[in-house]
């Protein structure tokens, strides 16, 4: 491990990460979350209620 600290200065000891393309993606994740609720919100919605008058009506 002394070896690639000797070689790769640099790259090893900076551990800050990349924090601009952390927040990109949990932004387009986020995105992504609120845009399939918005189409799919629906449609579960119809599922889950059918789901329970099933349950109840035994």
């Amino acid at each position: 491990m002394n070896r690639l600290r000797e070689r790769f200065p640099a790259a090893l000891g900076d551990e800050r990460g990349d924090v601009p393309g952390w927040v990109l993606i949990t932004l387009m994740t986020a995105g992504l979350v609120i845009i399939i609720w918005g189409l799919a919100g629906p449609a579960l919605s119809a599922v889950f209620q059918q789901a329970i008058q099933r349950v109840t009506g035994f």
